[in-house]
């Protein structure tokens, strides 16, 4: 096979976390204070998944998400998923700009490895069933540097004599569950990562202080090197991309700072996309595109131009200029357009309304239409 072969990314695509409904959002709330039973809340979350999923078919999408209605986190819920990592009180809420989090997270338990009755697997299978014919269903996974960044896995030589191997086990265990994805169906999967933003804030800081620069310099290799095993040996009618995000958490961030420092190894990558957050200041300017993209014909590149964050809605002719100036370091044949995040990475939500979510991904496609026409 082909790279000819694979989906997506589309020229108007989403990140894939949508807002949760008044419905869903009372049965989580009813199961948690145990009036509803496991079957009962999972067949109201069958039955909203399955209306968004009509939603976002109707609103035109050639890829749908189940919008991370099966999870309650962008990636801890995966993560606790693996064989290996538990789930722990941190007590500790995530820094974001003006807003705080729960205090859930993850760590290592023993050994990292692929875990066949993963909870994930299921919720596929059901968004794949509920897929409309001609639609691609889309698998988001959060990146494996989520696990090993920070003090998430700061214990790992309770479990490994050495780092690599570590490492190469985590790989291992992505690998074996996008096939495993790859086996129930899935075609197009999105691997979202905010360590590259946290490493541009990281790099940026200790320009002055090369020892602790050096540490953060050894950070992205290990995840340039990571992120490439994992995706070593995966079919080739199997698209994987990934989404470096800021933060996003009840439209609030957590990191600023341009993709200069960083966008060499971004440029290694084996992925077949990039979706970058470019909806404000915070993001830079579009030069470092030249050596993300590094002259590889076969990637697109996904400008998130349009913000999740809040419901106003962005001038159509501004958003075309600014895709026409990117086309100064990638081509358009290799651009396309989405959201700059999903609207809810966790199940609080930004702070718009569902109206104005569809708004935005309307706008998307719209604008998209008018310049991939």
């Amino acid at each position: 096979m082909t790279t000819e072969t694979k989906i997506g990314p589309f020229k108007y695509d989403i990140v894939g976390s949508f807002l949760r409904t008044p419905e869903l959002k009372a049965a989580i709330a009813k199961h948690r204070a145990g009036e509803l039973s496991d079957d009962q809340f999972n067949a109201v979350q069958h039955a909203e998944i399955k209306k968004l999923v009509e939603l976002e078919a109707q609103h035109g999408l050639k890829a749908v998400t189940d919008g991370e209605f099966s999870r309650s986190w962008w990636h801890l819920d995966f993560l606790w998923g693996l064989t290996g990592v538990k789930k722990y009180d941190y007590r500790e809420s995530y820094k974001f700009h003006g807003a705080k989090t729960r205090t859930d997270n993850a760590e290592l338990d023993g050994k990292v490895a692929y875990n066949p009755d993963h909870p994930f697997f299921a919720a596929f299978e059901y968004l794949n069933s509920v897929t409309p014919a001609g639609v691609v269903p889309k698998q988001t996974i959060p990146s494996p540097t989520m696990l090993f960044r920070d003090n998430r896995s700061d214990n790992w030589p309770n479990f490994y004599d050495q780092r690599e191997d570590y490492l190469h086990d985590l790989a291992t265990a992505y690998n074996k569950t996008i096939l495993r994805f790859y086996e129930l169906g899935a075609r197009y999967v999105q691997i979202d990562d905010t360590t590259w933003a946290f490493l541009i804030s990281k790099l940026n800081e200790t320009k002055d202080q090369p020892a602790e620069h050096a540490k953060y310099e050894e950070l992205a290799q290990e995840a340039v090197e990571v992120i490439n095993e994992l995706l070593e040996d995966l079919p080739a009618d199997l698209t994987v991309t990934t989404h470096v995000c800021r933060g996003n958490f009840k439209s609030t961030f957590l990191f600023s700072g341009g993709y200069e420092a960083v966008a060499k190894y971004l440029g290694q990558l084996n992925y077949d996309g990039f979706f970058l957050e470019y909806d404000n200041d915070r993001a830079g300017d579009f030069e470092p595109l030249q050596t993300i993209f590094n002259g590889r014909s076969d990637k697109t590149i996904v400008l998130g131009l349009i913000t999740s964050k809040d419901g106003q809605l962005e001038d159509e002719d501004a958003v075309i200029k600014r895709v026409n100036e990117a086309t100064q370091y990638v081509p358009l044949e290799n651009l396309a357009l989405s959201t700059q995040c999903g609207f809810a990475s966790t199940e609080e939500g930004n702070v718009l309304t569902p109206e104005q979510q569809w708004a935005k991904i309307d706008l998307v496609r719209t604008i998209a239409q008018r310049i991939w026409h």
